[in-house]
């Protein structure tokens, strides 16, 4: 049995570009770290709940998702910063348009 397809998200945040974005640390090259990938709904949750400071029901209802959902993006977002930034990783942010349709 296959997993269920992730449900369509609503994203408003401006990060909204055609290519992926990778922040990484100075001086070492890219080919030379380890990546971590954060999804384009994970930061959508981050920058509703902590740049808008909207609540995670409020981003919930703008996302088009649960209030559980958005809890679990930012416990997931936030644990993928905090580890990229601990242990000098790249971040990877991925577009809406990267991600794979559901069939």
């Amino acid at each position: 049995m296959s997993p269920r397809c992730k449900k369509a998200r609503i994203c408003s945040c401006p990060f909204t570009g055609d290519t992926d974005i990778v922040f990484k640390p100075v001086g070492i090259p890219l080919r030379n770290l380890l990546q971590t990938r954060l999804e384009h709904d994970e930061m959508e949750a981050m920058y509703l709940c902590d740049h808008e400071g909207l609540t995670q029901e409020e981003a919930g209802a703008r996302m088009g998702v649960s209030r559980g959902t958005v809890q679990r993006l930012l416990t997931v977002a936030r644990k993928k910063i905090i580890e990229a930034l601990v242990q000098g990783r790249a971040i990877t942010m991925t577009t809406a348009a990267g991600r794979e349709p559901c069939v």
